[in-house]
């Protein structure tokens, strides 16, 4: 089974409120209707059997109301049902359909008084029904249902994978597009998607549920948004749990193949919408494609600008003017009081260590910078941490401390820059050679150099010297015979003659 964990562009310039509302909403509305849609939903399927099986069996009752609509829905659009509803032969669905065979035999008259209770039952169920109000259903098409039944979802897990694709790719389209646009595309998708399902299952009864046609245009937007992005895909084999990344323009289209073929190959059998969640991704594409054609985002990105701007701490700001002027002391003392109540900042940390640069305090500096990097390692932009690592060494930095050094190599791993990975950890083990930190470099690039840059040497070297180390290492100890034994085998292999 595969997961999205993240993607790369997680971290938002404001929070996405309208996301969190939309998650929210579809949360409530959840805990609202679904035990009531779950009590209701046995009966009215039960009482809509047994009117088709009437009616094909004597054709010549008097229907009315609903249930005369329902009939004749049957009827014109799914005429596979009609027909094997009136095949004498077909076999007994239940109990009832046994007795009124029975009593259709013995005493045709009460035949009308069976037709009459079931169309009352049937228009009490319906008009009570929140499936029947509030779904989509392609034969029976509301202008309501179309926005409602992208807030309906049938369970827990139908809830919570849509609300994570829905948080995944819906923050940081918010954080591109605003709050105003955002949410106007997140309902035309979703109804778009609705539309799709219906011309590929004309005439169909069954209601269709759930925000994954909306969440499928907010992937095809995604798309072609971020197209390089990277996403980290968890893997579930076989009870052990792998981790990769893929490029959005290599997993995205890919799943759009695998739904076009489940979609085309098994319909509606499989109890999912296929066919939305195509329509809504690509309705999805071309829309964001036309919002960034139009000029449209680039008015949403400068209404964004202004907001945070004027929303800006009122000590940051200060700050900021103080330090065009000149005035670095006072610029840093208030920086250190936002500091004081928002030690995550890292906007506050920045302009800090631009203030230290200023006033020629290295030290300082570096603190500021080490700092910085910890925060959007937090906040999981490697990106930004490398640039800010690289500013530290620029700053006469030498070492970071070590788990923070740790962490920073662990993503240097996930870029293409393999040879720079494991010359990073290999700088870590000399700086911090008695730190347990220091013994989990070498083995990391004993590991590199063994398995991604084929340098036996290289990786027995750095086996050799985990387990020289003077940090206990027990724990580790079958990796690191295990990675002596492999590197020699490695070297015995490229030493050997070739015939």
């Amino acid at each position: 089974m595969l997961i999205p964990l993240r993607h790369e562009n997680m971290q938002g310039r404001r929070w996405p409120v309208i996301t969190v509302g939309i998650i929210a909403l579809n949360v409530v509305i959840f805990l609202g209707t679904h035990w009531a849609m779950d009590r209701e939903a046995p009966e009215l399927g039960e009482t809509r059997l047994h009117l088709i099986l009437l009616a094909a069996a004597h054709p010549d009752l008097k229907v009315e109301g609903k249930a005369a609509d329902f009939i004749n829905t049957i009827q014109t659009k799914n005429p596979k049902i009609w027909k094997q509803a009136t095949n004498p032969s077909r076999d007994v669905q239940d109990a009832w359909d046994a007795r009124i065979r029975m009593d259709a035999d013995e005493h045709p008259e009460e035949m009308q008084d069976e037709m009459d209770a079931l169309a009352k039952r049937y228009e009490e169920l319906s008009q009570a029904s929140l499936i029947d109000k509030y779904a989509f259903i392609p034969a029976h098409q509301t202008a309501l249902s179309l926005i409602t039944a992208n807030f309906l979802h049938g369970g827990w897990l139908h809830l919570i994978g849509n609300m994570w694709f829905l948080w995944l790719a819906g923050a940081v389209l918010e954080d591109t597009w605003g709050r105003m646009i955002y949410p106007a595309f997140y309902m035309v998708a979703g109804i778009l998607a609705l539309q799709v399902h219906a011309m590929a299952n004309s005439g169909s009864l069954t209601p269709t549920i759930g925000a994954s046609g909306a969440i499928a245009g907010l992937m095809g937007a995604f798309l072609v948004r971020f197209p390089t992005t990277k996403i980290e895909m968890g893997w579930l084999l076989m009870y052990r749990f792998y981790r990769f990344k893929m490029a959005a323009y290599w997993l995205l289209p890919l799943w759009l193949v695998m739904e076009i073929f489940y979609g085309t190959v098994f319909g509606q059998v499989s109890g999912v919408a296929h066919w939305a969640h195509i329509g809504g991704f690509v309705f999805g594409a071309g829309i964001a494609l036309a919002v960034q054609k139009s000029g449209l985002e680039q008015m949403a990105e400068q209404g964004i600008q202004d907001k945070i701007a004027w929303v800006s701490h009122p000590l940051l700001d200060e700050a900021n003017q103080q330090l065009e002027s000149g005035q670095l002391d006072a610029a840093a003392s208030n920086l250190k009081k936002l500091l004081q109540e928002k030690p995550d900042s890292i906007d506050a940390y920045r302009m800090l260590q631009n203030v230290y640069w200023k006033k020629n305090d290295s030290a300082a500096q570096r603190v500021a910078l080490e700092k910085i990097v910890g925060l959007e390692l937090k906040a999981n932009d490697a990106e930004a941490a490398l640039l800010t690592f690289q500013d530290f060494k620029n700053a006469g930095g030498e070492k970071l401390s070590a788990p923070l050094w740790l962490d920073l190599c662990r993503q240097l791993e996930t870029q293409p820059d393999v040879d720079r990975a494991a010359g990073e950890y290999n700088a870590l083990a000399l700086a911090y050679p008695a730190e347990k930190q220091g013994l989990l470099a070498q083995i990391a690039a004993g590991r590199m150099y063994l398995k991604r840059l084929n340098r036996p040497a290289d990786a027995l070297r750095c086996y050799q010297a985990a387990q020289a180390s003077p940090v206990p290492h027990a724990d580790w100890q079958p990796t690191i015979d295990r990675g002596i034994a492999e590197s020699n085998k490695a070297l015995d292999a490229h030493a050997a003659p070739i015939s």
